[in-house]
């Protein structure tokens, strides 16, 4: 048995998390966001950006802290080096963007289109995210910690040593996802609403394979009567 553990542990690759270490910036003034913008070594602070056109922006060596982005519009947007702290905000478009060595804390947002994007050296830490849509996305290197995640859609997405520690997923959609190296043993709740049968390729714990057992067994119509 312990043989068999260790096996296990070795089985499961560590996830790479993001050193940002951010120098000295300069606070971005009252212009608003613009397309193919290039945003370097700036603070936004506390600003209004809802309803923003930011389409191919690229930010790098930034922090954004406290700022409003209530359908602000990112697709396609870069973030290297980067931190986002205490943002908020209803049906932000970041769909097919670029995510590498980004931290994301403390925030509250719902809706928010991500479907499509590559997230590398990602840490999403505490907060809340509602209807979250990563959607044939790309996770490498990607840590959700003391969050919670309410439906959030992984359908299609490609999973490569992702962690969930301390986290709540309510209600998440796997279909179609392809796993390797996903640890989903620190999560503090694992409610799959479907893709049940797309975790090969993730490690859970002997308690979650009990939790998970119904709809296991609803996967390959097995019925389960007392």
């Amino acid at each position: 048995m312990a043989k068999r553990a260790r096996e296990v542990t070795r089985e499961v690759t560590a996830v790479r998390r993001p050193e940002v270490r951010l120098p000295p910036l300069a606070p971005h003034g009252p212009a608003e966001l613009e397309p193919e913008g290039d945003y370097d070594g700036l603070e936004f602070r506390n600003l209004d950006l809802s309803g923003q056109e930011g389409t191919g922006a690229r930010f790098m060596d930034c922090g954004v802290y406290g700022c409003a982005l209530d359908e602000t519009r990112l697709p396609g947007a870069r973030f290297i080096d980067t931190v986002l702290s205490g943002v908020r905000g209803v049906g932000t478009d970041l769909s097919r963007a670029s995510l590498r060595d980004v931290e994301i804390h403390d925030v509250r947002m719902g809706g928010v289109q991500l479907h499509g994007a590559v997230l590398e050296r990602v840490l999403i830490r505490s907060g809340k995210i509602d209807y979250l849509n990563l959607r044939d996305a790309e996770l490498r290197d990607v840590v959700f910690e003391n969050c919670v995640l309410a439906e959030p859609d992984f359908a299609s997405a490609r999973l490569d040593r992702v962690a969930f520690a301390g986290c709540e997923l309510r209600g998440a959609d796997f279909t179609g996802a392809r796993m390797k190296d996903v640890d989903l043993r620190g999560a503090a709740l694992l409610d799959i609403a479907r893709g049940v049968d797309r975790l090969a390729g993730a490690v859970i714990t002997p308690s979650q394979l009990v939790d998970l057992a119904p709809a296991f067994a609803a996967q390959v119509g097995v019925r389960v009567v007392a």
